[in-house]
């Protein structure tokens, strides 16, 4: 899920990486929406707020948005710096970090975030974007930019795309592989769905500590990948 990187990941592996990820970023997104009424997973309609802010000459708003843009950007940089580091180590664990760091967000706004609420709602905002933009940083980087979980547009229009595709690819083998990049993208979008209307139902009923369910997902999904590499290099061990 995780550990093969590039042209070494099967659909198989997309698949298990997308619906993970993608029902933590539907949580997120409604859970943060609902917190502190911003988009918390991506930033396209903060920069059109951007602009409006400039454009009405409010330098504090216009800051705030800024920084919105601004720590989904560090979020993305540092995961691939991590990435990068790592990398040139050991290849299997260079999921571990950036994954890590954002459990550790999710949990820790889960846990603490109520406080901030009353009066640093932006700072709520800021470090969820951060934490998106290390989670789409991780999944474009191993995935070769096939799997996109944390926004939905670029993924409806592909989804569009290679829908009228259907009705003109003929052969068999062009038919199948569109058809598998096909499903790969309505997994996305049904887990980002079932991770917003679960996000939705738990934020009526406990608050922020919804985000800490984003936290326990994606632990278990390193545990779950720590094993099987486990167990693959035991195998290729005996096998010697």
């Amino acid at each position: 899920m995780f550990v093969r990187q590039g042209k070494k990941r099967t659909a198989r592996h997309n698949l298990q990486i997308a619906s993970l990820l993608s029902f933590v970023a539907g949580l997120v997104s409604v859970t943060g929406f609902l917190a502190v009424a911003q988009l918390t997973t991506n930033v396209t309609g903060h920069f059109a707020f951007l602009v409006d802010e400039v454009y009405n000459l409010n330098p504090w708003h216009s800051l705030v948005y800024f920084l919105y843009i601004l720590f989904f950007l560090a979020g993305s940089f540092t995961s691939n710096f991590a990435i990068e580091k790592i990398s040139r180590r050991d290849s299997n664990y260079v999921y571990i970090i950036p994954t890590f760091v954002e459990s550790l967000i999710l949990f820790f706004l889960g846990i603490f975030g109520k406080y901030l609420l009353p009066g640093n709602p932006h700072l709520i905002a800021c470090t969820l974007l951060f934490a998106m933009g290390a989670q789409n940083a991780l999944v474009t980087r191993i995935s070769n930019a096939v799997v996109r979980t944390t926004h939905l547009t670029g993924l409806f229009t592909d989804l569009g795309i290679e829908l009228s595709q259907l009705f003109f690819y003929k052969d068999k083998d062009s038919r199948k592989e569109l058809t598998k990049i096909i499903n790969l993208r309505l997994i996305i979008i049904s887990f980002f769905f079932i991770g917003g209307i679960i996000g939705g139902i738990a934020y009526t009923k406990i608050g922020l500590y919804t985000l800490i369910l984003g936290s326990v997902t994606l632990i278990l999904g390193i545990i779950y990948e720590n094993i099987k590499l486990k167990l693959r290099l035991l195998q290729k061990k005996i096998r010697q």
